[in-house]
């Protein structure tokens, strides 16, 4: 992915998905495609209820949930006992498959699956989208800061909190 220079300390990737226009229903076709070619790689079980929560996620560009997802998986014919939306969390956060945004309490698909990398997330308060980006963490301030109190960072996760361009132009 190119990546663009935005200050001294920090690198970023390009503009992040949700915060630019796209042909949306590409999201989920190549989220379902890389997520499936990832399980049968690490010979992991992609389910349909696993499916079925990743296709939620992809479908917004904004965090949902749990509960939300419950609901979803409810009206789709899936079930409704909680531990079926979180066990599915559980798997496609802990298979780099979908972020928890802690600020929300609240789930997004990951937009670089597979990839290693330090997400960083943009959460507009007005309309509640979430952009994923990333950081190089050994490049921010914040590196430099673990490094110097000889501290191993090994998760860095930044969730900052504004407004988009589409909410920013509405007020203007």
């Amino acid at each position: 992915m190119p990546k663009s220079k935005t200050s001294k300390n920090v690198t970023t990737a390009t503009t992040p998905v949700a915060l630019k226009e796209h042909e949306h229903s590409h999201c989920i076709d190549d989220a379902i495609s890389t997520a499936e070619e990832y399980c049968k790689n690490a010979k992991l079980q992609f389910t349909p209820t696993r499916r079925k929560v990743l296709e939620i996620l992809v479908q917004e560009h904004r965090a949902i949930g749990a509960y939300t997802i419950l609901e979803r998986l409810r009206e789709d014919g899936f079930g409704s006992q909680p531990p079926l939306a979180y066990r599915a969390l559980e798997f496609l956060t802990m298979n780099g498959l979908a972020h928890k945004i802690e600020r929300l309490n609240a789930f997004i698909s990951c937009t670089h699956p597979t990839q290693e990398h330090t997400p960083a997330f943009l959460i507009c308060r007005t309309c509640s989208s979430v952009a994923e980006t990333t950081l190089d963490a050994a490049k921010t301030s914040l590196g430099g800061i673990a490094r110097a109190a000889k501290f191993r960072m090994e998760e860095l996760v930044m969730e900052s909190e504004g407004v988009c361009s589409s909410c920013a132009a509405e007020t203007i």
